[in-house]
C-alpha cells in the first residue's frame, strides 16, 4: 500500500480535466474529481499536507476492513482524501435515500455507513461531518443507483442528511475470540 509523502503534489490537469496527484517516481493518480466538482484553490499546485496524510491514514484503516484488493484500497483512499480537501461544498441530496434513523446519529470521519433506496443498498465512508449532514463516498464496486437514470460509481461522493444514515462499523470489525479450556 502507498505511504503518504510530503513530496506528493495535487494539481489540476487541463488535458485530463480532473484533479491529479503526482506521487513521484513517474507515478500520477487521476482522481474522480472533474473541474465542476472542485473548489477554486484546487486549480494550480497544492502540496500533500499533514492534514491530507492524517485523513489518508484514517480512511486507509477503515477501508482495509472492506475486503478490497490492495490497489482498490489505495484508489478509494486517495479518492476520499481528494474529496475531503477539494470537493466543492454541496447541499445534501437526501431525497435519493430512505430514512434509516431518527437523525440523532452523529457519525465520525471514517465511519462506515449504509444507505439504501428502492434501487440500491450499499456502503459508504464518511468523509466530512456536518451538523445534520455528512459528505460520504461510495465504497461499492458496483454502481449505486440513485434513481433509474443516475448512479454513484466507486469512490464518488454525495452529501446526505444523518437521518438517512445507518452506522455499520460493526459489520466490518472482526473480533478475535480466545477459547479457554
Amino acid at each position: 500500500m502507498l505511504k503518504p509523502s510530503d513530496k506528493w503534489t495535487w494539481y489540476y490537469d487541463d488535458s485530463e480535466q480532473h484533479l491529479m496527484l503526482d506521487l513521484g517516481d513517474n507515478m500520477v493518480f487521476r482522481t474522480n474529481l472533474a473541474r465542476k466538482l472542485i473548489v477554486e484553490c484546487a486549480i494550480g499546485i497544492n502540496e500533500f499536507s499533514v492534514d491530507d496524510a492524517s485523513a489518508y491514514m484514517t480512511y486507509k484503516e477503515q477501508i482495509a476492513l472492506l475486503g478490497l484488493s490492495e490497489p482498490k484500497q489505495a484508489e478509494l483512499t486517495l479518492y476520499c482524501v481528494a474529496a475531503k480537501r477539494f470537493h466543492k461544498p454541496v447541499q445534501p441530496k437526501s431525497w435519493f435515500f430512505d430514512s434509516l434513523s431518527d437523525g440523532q446519529l452523529k457519525p465520525e470521519e471514517g465511519d462506515l455507513i449504509r444507505l439504501n433506496n428502492s434501487y440500491s443498498d450499499g456502503y459508504f465512508i464518511v468523509l466530512e461531518v456536518g451538523e445534520s449532514a455528512s459528505l460520504c463516498a461510495s465504497v461499492n464496486l458496483e454502481a449505486f443507483w440513485l434513481n433509474s437514470a443516475k448512479c454513484l460509481e466507486f469512490g464518488q461522493a454525495i452529501k446526505v442528511m444523518h437521518d438517512r444514515i445507518q452506522l455499520c462499523n460493526h459489520h466490518f470489525h472482526v473480533q478475535s475470540i480466545s477459547m479457554v479450556g
